[in-house]
């Protein structure tokens, strides 16, 4: 199993706009098919070093990892969403045992 992890700093993190970006990282659920398991939230601490929304996915190994780079609701839909709102983002990808 792979889990992949992002967190993302917006541009605008106003309440609203961190409920939409992460609304958007749900509604991958039921359409990108590789997915396992999804979660994606808000900060809710709000410091100095927090990000502001979060998102986790879990896939069966690395060849659905690739996959879902690839997704065209991934990429057509999130990421193009997502790349029009963030600042800056994170990311790690990881074998779990």
């Amino acid at each position: 199993m792979i889990k992949h992890i992002v967190l993302f700093k917006l541009k605008d993190n106003s309440p609203e706009k961190c409920a939409k970006a992460r609304d958007t990282l749900l509604s991958m659920q039921g359409k990108v098919p590789m997915l396992l398991g999804l979660s994606a939230g808000v900060d809710e601490l709000h410091s100095a070093r927090s990000y502001d929304v979060a998102v986790e996915v879990l896939l069966a190994d690395m060849a659905a990892l690739e996959a879902y780079q690839d997704d065209p609701y991934h990429c057509d839909v999130v990421k193009a969403y997502m790349h029009s709102v963030v600042e800056t983002s994170v990311s790690i990808d990881y074998s779990m045992s």
